[in-house]
């Protein structure tokens, strides 16, 4: 799990996100208006007499600067293919740059809102685009991104949660007992594919990360970049009945297909990354709890009841797991 640090943009206050834009030769207007991130922190500012620009400043201590720049110079190959993905800024032959402290990078600001869940032309769409994505993806490795694993997206997590004191006691047997049972489930999955080829992936490729906008897409924050399987930037977009996930799978793999060959071993691993994510998204915020924002954010983590609820979706993704893989297109 990446390392937490208390309070980390406790200074961060809006003449500094100005000083930082203006220490790059962009003067400012005067308006800065923070936009939705938790793990690191994102604002719109704007400019005099030029676009806005979107400036985001990096959680201290997450990524080493080797590991941002290889983040961005992914996000700089995907642009140079022309896929739709937002770069950031090269600003005097840098895209990471420093100020009071804080590294941060600037970006072009693009509108848009998320793509329509489920729609055919939709995820026929999107599976072009992934498609694209990964074959610019497997052209090399990344040496400084980590790895999806079950250890570092299922295992740890579990541990964080089990030590951090976040459970009730009359539920820490009933969360050990079955988050123990989905890791098993889970590397079962994982041994059903056998040795899939990773490759470079967006990481966190959600509705959320996708800007849609006049019948096209951009990609934003790559923040979460890593190397992977196919699946992993492919499973979000799967959701309801076996039925719908069947027919939006054909769907993403029908675009997906004209530009990368997929390999259908990889549909065991649907719901072994929904249990992962599961179980990653919750030692995230046990992890963050340091930062003001996230108690903000998330005032219903540390209750019992979400941690009841948690036991009952952990349930149900142990019986997703024991479920047959979906049928191949």
């Amino acid at each position: 799990m990446p390392t937490a640090h208390p309070r980390p943009f406790a200074d961060l206050l809006p003449e500094r996100v100005l000083d930082a834009v203006e220490s790059l030769g962009f003067p400012c207007d005067g308006r800065v208006l923070a936009l939705n991130s938790y793990e690191n922190r994102v604002y719109r500012v704007g400019l005099e007499d030029a676009a806005a620009l979107v400036a985001k400043f990096y959680r201290p201590s997450r990524w080493s600067d080797a590991g941002i720049l290889e983040e961005h110079g992914f996000a700089a190959e995907l642009a140079a293919a022309e896929l739709p993905v937002v770069a950031p800024v090269d600003v005097a032959g840098a895209t990471l740059h420093r100020h009071g402290g804080y590294r941060f990078a600037l970006y072009p600001l693009r509108g848009g809102h998320a793509p329509e869940p489920g729609d055919r032309d939709t995820l026929r769409y999107l599976g072009r685009v992934l498609g694209r994505l990964h074959a610019v993806g497997a052209v090399r490795r990344f040496q400084h991104r980590p790895a999806l694993t079950v250890d570092r997206y299922g295992r740890d997590p579990v541990a964080v949660l089990l030590a951090g004191d976040w459970l009730p006691p009359h539920l820490v047997e009933s969360f050990r007992s079955i988050a123990a049972a989905v890791l098993v489930a889970v590397q079962a999955r994982f041994a059903q594919a056998g040795a899939v080829t990773t490759l470079r992936l967006h990481g966190d490729c959600h509705a959320g990360n996708l800007l849609w906008r006049e019948d096209a897409v951009h990609i934003v924050d790559l923040d979460d970049a890593m190397t992977g399987p196919a699946m992993q930037d492919l499973w979000m977009f799967l959701s309801g009945s076996r039925e719908d996930m069947r027919s939006q799978l054909d769907w993403l793999l029908e675009g997906y297909s004209m530009f990368r060959d997929f390999d259908l071993r990889e549909l065991h691993l649907i719901e072994a990354l929904r249990g992962l994510r599961l179980l990653h998204y919750n030692g995230w915020i046990a992890q963050r709890w340091d930062d003001p924002a996230f108690p903000a954010a998330f005032p219903w983590f540390g209750e019992p009841r979400w941690f009841e609820s948690l036991i009952g979706q952990l349930q149900e993704q142990l019986s997703a797991l024991q479920e047959p893989a979906l049928d191949p297109p």
